[in-house]
Formats: C-alpha cells, sequence, structure tokens
C-alpha cells in the first residue's frame, strides 16, 4: 500500500508541475506530424525547449570564442592598468636611472 501512495504522490507531484501537460501536448503533436521526424526523441527534446545537436554545437564554439575574448579582455585591462598606474606614479628623478660613468 505504502508503493501506491508513493505512486499517487509522484503522479501529483508530475501533475502540479506541469510535465503530464507538457508530456502530453509533446506526445500529441508527434501523433499529428504528418511526417515522422526520424528521431522521435530529438523531436520531443526539441518541444521542451532543448536545442538540437547542430545548435548545441553552435553553442559550444560561441562559448569557446566568448572565453578566449574574456581572456584577451583580462590582458588588456591588466596592461592597461599598469600603464595608469605608471602615469599617476611616474618614477623621481634619479630613480631607475643607471648612473653614467
Amino acid at each position: 500500500m505504502a508503493t501506491d501512495s508513493k505512486k499517487e504522490a509522484f503522479r501529483k507531484f508530475l501533475e502540479t508541475a506541469g510535465v503530464i501537460d507538457m508530456l502530453t501536448k509533446s506526445l500529441v503533436q508527434l501523433y499529428e506530424e504528418p511526417e515522422k521526424p526520424g528521431n522521435a526523441i530529438d523531436y520531443v527534446r526539441t518541444a521542451f525547449g532543448s536545442p538540437t545537436p547542430a545548435e548545441f554545437d553552435s553553442l559550444v564554439e560561441e562559448k569557446k570564442e566568448l572565453l578566449a575574448t574574456i581572456e584577451d579582455m583580462k590582458k588588456e585591462i591588466e596592461e592597461l592598468s599598469n600603464k595608469v598606474h605608471e602615469l599617476e606614479n611616474p618614477p623621481e628623478e634619479g630613480e631607475g636611472d643607471a648612473p653614467l660613468e
């Protein structure tokens, strides 16, 4: 009997969360599709908002490019911060100069 109550509680959870409704709508769309897709799992994933494999690959590539851009910008920020520091704190006369002999 405990198993039945667990199943019922889980069913209510899925219903309350909207999962059953979303699954039903996706499966009805698939059923009504005039030409069935080659991969039903990908169809349902797409119906749930998941990217297609091609979109996923594109997003991974975009992420790599953005991470590289971030690294470039961090380096540029560090260089510019060093320049600002040098301009705000110029070396005093005689500092850093080797004596001429």
